[in-house]
């Protein structure tokens, strides 16, 4: 059984691994709808402004997020996935990237001039345990009152990925394998609205599922 600690260990392993293919996830059919809402949606939630990303993996969402944004930092702890995002289509007179580790933003990039933070497809692997605290080392990098936007899977019956197990804290994992035959456990949860509120209390919250994803936009 993986604590948190193998957790960290195995992610990362995971997604280097996985970055060639990483992308393929984006092509199924019947989610292109919701795909082209969300990058439309990203352009203008990012408008003006100055973006942190957490997490930026292959940078799929980056050509339409930071279309009209002022400037863009992406962070990610994988110098294999940030290769990739690096050749995408991007204006690197205002985008650009570093290695951070996701729990330890602070650290890596300090309080900055960001008024937005992103975080996509990363949320349902933090366990329940370190939600709270991923929170508020987040919202300690951008200025007070900055846009928060989360962006993440929801559960589909017959299309996600099963959870094969739960463990006692209540974290769900998937099983998954590469195209090279080997196979890892991904921790993965699927948020309510409800843990929302009660992880962010005090803030509005703004909780919307499309049909395969879901957002989530507060203030800092």
């Amino acid at each position: 059984m993986q604590t948190s600690d193998n957790v960290e260990r195995v992610m990362p392993r995971y997604y280097a691994q996985r970055a060639a293919e990483y992308e393929r996830v984006f092509d199924r059919p019947h989610r292109q709808a919701d795909i082209a809402t969300l990058k439309a949606w990203l352009r203008e939630q990012f408008a003006g402004r100055h973006v942190l990303e957490v997490a930026t993996g292959t940078g799929f969402w980056l050509p339409q997020a930071t279309a009209d944004a002022a400037s863009w930092l992406g962070t990610d702890l994988n110098p294999e996935v940030l290769a990739l995002a690096r050749d995408k289509p991007l204006d690197f007179g205002r985008v650009r990237f570093t290695r951070a580790d996701a729990y330890a933003l602070a650290a890596a990039v300090g309080p900055g001039p960001f008024d937005a933070a992103f975080a996509g497809l990363w949320f349902s692997h933090v366990p329940l345990s370190r939600r709270a605290a991923w929170v508020a080392q987040l919202l300690a990098c951008p200025q007070p009152g900055a846009r928060v936007v989360l962006l993440d899977n929801r559960y589909v019956e017959c299309d996600s990925t099963p959870i094969a197990r739960v463990d006692a804290e209540g974290n769900g994992f998937q099983r998954r394998q590469l195209s090279d035959g080997s196979t890892y456990e991904v921790l993965k949860n699927f948020p309510t609205a409800a843990e929302f509120e009660a992880l962010l209390p005090g803030r509005r919250t703004e909780f919307r599922e499309l049909d395969y994803f879901w957002t989530l936009v507060f203030e800092a």
